[in-house]
């Protein structure tokens, strides 16, 4: 549980720190630098506030509960077992920047952040996952931008 929460609490850190480092470019720096041209398939906002060059698309999956939710304890467990395995997979694979749940039981239940070519290989990596393939989460799928190089403290 103390793992869960410690990955929780660096996910949400995760999204402030992205968001206050994306505020605090000053105009004067942004009008300085070149935009780059986004990838295929890809727009890049336009931001007076931002350098976009120093921005990169990442994809984000947000999990929700499913239609499908076991009773059986051995079921929810080979479930949640092999949902597990595919995540550490895809983390060791470089695929996948961050993960995990959210603590306050609601329909929205973990965030999966990936670092992959395009929307359709987040998708394919998102629906490999045995917890979506059995329906005990579904998924909402975002292209997202942020600072290149940004970490959590």
């Amino acid at each position: 549980m103390k793992k869960v929460l410690q990955s929780a609490a660096i996910l949400i850190l995760l999204v402030l720190s992205f968001s206050v480092s994306a505020q605090t470019q000053t105009k004067k720096k942004a009008a300085a630098k070149k935009q780059v041209a986004a990838p295929a398939k890809q727009a890049i906002p336009k931001s007076d506030d931002v350098d976009m060059s120093k921005m990169k698309t990442y994809y984000m999956t947000f999990l929700k509960r499913g239609p499908y939710q076991p009773t059986d304890t051995a079921e929810i467990n080979r479930i949640q077992a092999a949902h597990m395995a595919h995540i550490q997979k895809m983390a060791k694979d470089g695929k996948l920047v961050i993960a995990g749940p959210f603590l306050d039981n609601t329909e929205m239940r973990g965030i999966f952040i990936f670092d992959v070519a395009s929307l359709e290989e987040a998708k394919a990596l998102t629906e490999a996952d045995p917890a979506v393939k059995a329906g005990k989460l579904i998924m909402e799928l975002h292209p997202w931008m942020a600072q290149r190089g940004s970490k959590l403290p």
